[in-house]
């Protein structure tokens, strides 16, 4: 049994808490002790936590005040190893560790393409991380885990870091709670009572998920296919969004119920399962529909879809921003049926994110053979 500590800026809606939960839920099924640390507090995805996870929270009302308590934190908890998600959360996390001569205890975790993400926040703090952190990452003992082969290569050739210094572990996705997850029933009324074909797409509302694309894509579809569109998530572009449904002719067709307390159980009754991303790390909403035996088709976006799907052998993979494309291949999906052995294929492309494999995986970089 080894002690763990994985620090977090909070259990928020986004993929990086809800990956880092079932890895704390899995190690701590193993027999490991393990602590998690919020820079600040709650979030969406407590509600998965294990209670035999150790939950710390310091409610700093910015990340970098964490600091100091991180620091005494870590001191009392004396953990075997440290892990630590995202960029400005990794840097607190290298200062606090180094403070106490644990830069060798410490592994940081990057959850997306960095050349990319690092341009989309315009809070100066995150910004200043982003340029720091590079810098920090040359100074630690392990290298940077990176969610995707992807995100690997974009890390060494944006931040300059040696290839030895950067490795790969897949998302611990799949784990049995999650399929407990998958069987309830749905709760939107176009997935409960299915009169159409129904589509689904997840994410926040933001540029990077690409729903303009998708909505444009899904007009031209709605011509062809009687068929309805749900986007499941919450975020600024809401309102910009459901103007450019209205204005395509499709406002009546196209829904945007917020955030889903279930995704899995709307992914699982769903007909198609669309990732319209201009960028991503590795999309777990993507493999969680794969995992369902629910068809998809995604976007060869910078970087993991091409990874997923097998350069697109297990799904149909299109180039970024072909919205005729998208269309089309949406189109196809759509009017010819998946067989059972289409669908298991799907779902054995997917098992290494298997919660018990890859957390074997992380064990080992954190901790060693």
């Amino acid at each position: 049994m080894a002690r763990i500590v994985i620090i977090l800026q909070d259990l928020g809606g986004g993929g990086a808490e809800k990956m880092m939960v079932r890895l704390a839920n899995q190690l701590v099924e193993d027999g490991d002790e393990v602590s998690m640390l919020l820079l600040m507090a709650g979030g969406e995805n407590l509600q998965w936590l294990n209670p035999r996870v150790n939950l710390l929270e310091i409610c700093a009302t910015r990340s970098v005040k964490a600091l100091p308590t991180l620091r005494r934190w870590l001191k009392q908890l004396q953990p075997n190893a440290v892990l630590s998600a995202l960029t400005h959360v990794n840097v607190i996390s290298i200062l606090a560790c180094a403070s106490l001569g644990w830069l060798a205890r410490l592994s940081v975790s990057e959850r997306n393409t960095f050349s990319l993400d690092r341009g989309v926040n315009s809070n100066w703090q995150v910004r200043t991380a982003y340029a720091v952190a590079p810098l920090l990452y040359r100074l630690l003992k392990k290298p940077v885990i990176a969610v995707s082969k992807g995100v690997a290569m974009d890390l060494v050739a944006s931040a300059h870091i040696n290839a030895k210094q950067v490795t790969t572990a897949p998302n611990p996705v799949i784990h049995h709670d999650w399929l407990v997850q998958a069987r309830a029933a749905s709760h939107h009324p176009w997935l409960q009572n299915k009169t159409t074909k129904v589509i689904v797409a997840m994410g926040r509302l933001v540029p990077q998920k690409g729903f303009d694309w998708l909505i444009e894509a899904f007009a031209k579809l709605a011509l062809q296919q009687n068929c309805r569109l749900v986007v499941f998530g919450e975020g600024p572009l809401r309102a910009e969004l459901t103007k450019q449904a209205a204005i395509l002719g499709v406002a009546d067709r196209v829904d945007f119920p917020g955030y889903s307390s279930n995704p899995l159980a709307e992914i699982r009754v769903a007909d198609l399962f669309v990732l319209s991303s201009r960028f991503e790390g590795s999309p777990n909403a993507l493999v969680e529909a794969m995992a369902l035996g629910t068809p998809v088709v995604a976007f060869d976006c910078p970087h993991g879809p091409r990874e997923i799907l097998a350069d697109g052998q297990l799904a149909p993979l299109v180039d970024l921003g072909d919205v005729e494309g998208l269309y089309q291949a949406m189109l196809a999906s759509l009017q010819l049926p998946i067989s059972e052995q289409g669908r298991q294929r799907l779902v054995q492309g997917v098992s290494r994110f298997e919660a018990a494999t890859a957390t074997r995986h992380y064990r080992q970089l954190l901790l060693g053979a």
